[in-house]
């Protein structure tokens, strides 16, 4: 049926002020950068970031539709938006599933999907005109960011190649699209010049970086660079500050990075999304590298970096993952000792080829497995972060709070890792390096004291 709401005429901002744009981002960090190169150009253009809903002009929700959980979350806040403020353009993942957001919601502006910056802007442009021609000197040299000062993400691809069963974001994001290498190394540069102390690599597939381009050659800084995964990570290991990679496959050339770990060039530290440890519940996942012995990598560069850390996520419960299979992904949980874990239960997402698999698991199943999970992830955390007591270590400082410290070790990812906490925090700033000695731990913290 088709809306009778009438769709508001374009908004000027009031005589003397430049338009204002609210910003709602949802979703991964690639999302978060998608958002930044959005409010860089528009704020290039004259217009205002605007902090709420009532005193901006229009409002973009950048959206994620990745699980049904995230899609919920996507039209709760479009809707949010609709009734604070009432003008919305909504773009990202869900975005490239429009009749699911103006089913829900016929009065939005405008809806594009994932990576579409110009329609974005256009759509801002058609909806609220700027007040002028643009004047680059408003944005700063390194963009609008939504991060701290200290620490950024660095986009270095779109899309994926890999058709993962369970997975939508290939048909969202498109196939892999690098960077090149040269255009990422000037952005980083950019980014430590405007006091950046840790870089986050992201993509949908670090490893596999540059296939697309056929590993094109550049240039930077008077060498000749390949634009594949270990030339970047040479390279950005050069920069004097924290690198850390997220989202690696472990394809087989993922090894030659772990010597540049030892020498601390990059941070010992890898984002695997490994998923599962049954062979066969990853090979019904369609995993890439699922015929990978990775207990055997894992031990491999452990051996050559014996402070790596490893982060991942799993998912409990897919389809036709039987008691057994399950028993197999906790055994391996055991012997992997990952440091950091995260886990999800499988949720169906529209247009996943998973969900035509026979023998679901029951939503009762899923949640008793995904404690149990859990709770062995726990114990492993607690064992491995008790063992550091006592040791020395540097830690970045993210915020201050009435003498106490908030931090993060190599071993910690902004947001989804834990934190070394600092109860006498002196006089130390965000955004500096400090040197602690780990006095305590917990399941998934440190308490540290400055020396």
């Amino acid at each position: 049926m088709a809306s009778s709401v009438s769709r508001p005429r374009a908004a000027r901002a009031p005589r003397g002020r430049a338009p204002r744009v609210g910003f709602v981002s949802l979703g991964c960090p690639k999302a978060l950068v998608d958002s930044e190169r959005i409010l860089t150009k528009l704020r290039s253009e004259g217009y205002e970031v605007s902090p709420t809903y009532e005193s901006a002009d229009l409002v973009v929700v950048n959206t994620c539709g990745f699980i049904d959980a995230a899609v919920d979350e996507s039209l709760e806040a479009i809707g949010e938006a609709l009734e604070q403020n009432g003008r919305v353009i909504v773009t990202g993942c869900l975005g490239a599933n429009p009749k699911r957001i103006l089913d829900r919601h016929p009065q939005v502006l405008k809806v594009t999907g994932p990576q579409r910056y110009e329609e974005v802007v256009s759509a801002v442009h058609a909806h609220l005109p700027p007040r002028h021609d643009p004047f680059l000197d408003l944005v700063p040299p390194q963009g609008i960011r939504l991060t701290p000062r200290h620490y950024a993400y660095l986009k270095i691809s779109e899309g994926c190649n890999n058709r993962c069963s369970f997975c939508v974001i290939p048909a969202m994001r498109g196939r892999l699209a690098s960077r090149r290498i040269d255009e990422v190394l000037r952005e980083a540069e950019r980014l430590v010049g405007a006091g950046v102390k840790e870089l986050l690599v992201i993509s949908q597939d670090t490893s596999a970086y540059g296939a697309d381009l056929r590993y094109a050659r550049a240039q930077w800084r008077g060498a000749e660079w390949q634009t594949r995964f270990i030339d970047l990570a040479r390279a950005l290991g050069s920069l004097g500050v924290w690198v850390r990679l997220h989202y690696v496959y472990p394809y087989p050339h993922v090894d030659e990075v772990i010597p540049l770990m030892a020498e601390r060039r990059v941070l010992p530290y890898l984002d695997i999304p490994f998923q599962h440890g049954s062979a066969t519940v990853l090979k019904r996942m369609r995993r890439p590298a699922h015929a990978e012995n990775t207990l055997s990598r894992i031990a491999a560069w452990r051996a050559l970096c014996p402070e790596l850390t490893l982060r991942s996520t799993f998912i409990v419960g897919f389809p036709g993952e039987t008691e057994a299979e399950f028993a197999e992904l906790l055994a391996w949980l055991e012997e992997a000792q990952l440091d950091r874990v995260g886990c999800f239960k499988y949720s169906p997402v529209e247009g996943a080829a998973a969900n035509s698999l026979a023998a679901h698991v029951p939503p009762e199943v899923q949640e008793e497995r995904h404690a149990r999970f859990m709770e062995r992830a726990a114990a492993i955390s607690t064992r491995r972060l008790a063992a550091r007591v006592g040791r020395r270590m540097r830690v970045l400082i993210d915020s201050v709070t009435d003498g106490a410290a908030l931090a993060r070790s190599e071993a910690d990812a902004p947001e989804i890792d834990g934190v070394v906490r600092i109860g006498d925090a002196g006089s130390v700033r965000v955004g500096e390096f400090e040197d602690v000695e780990i006095v305590a731990s917990s399941a998934y913290d440190l308490a540290g004291r400055l020396v």
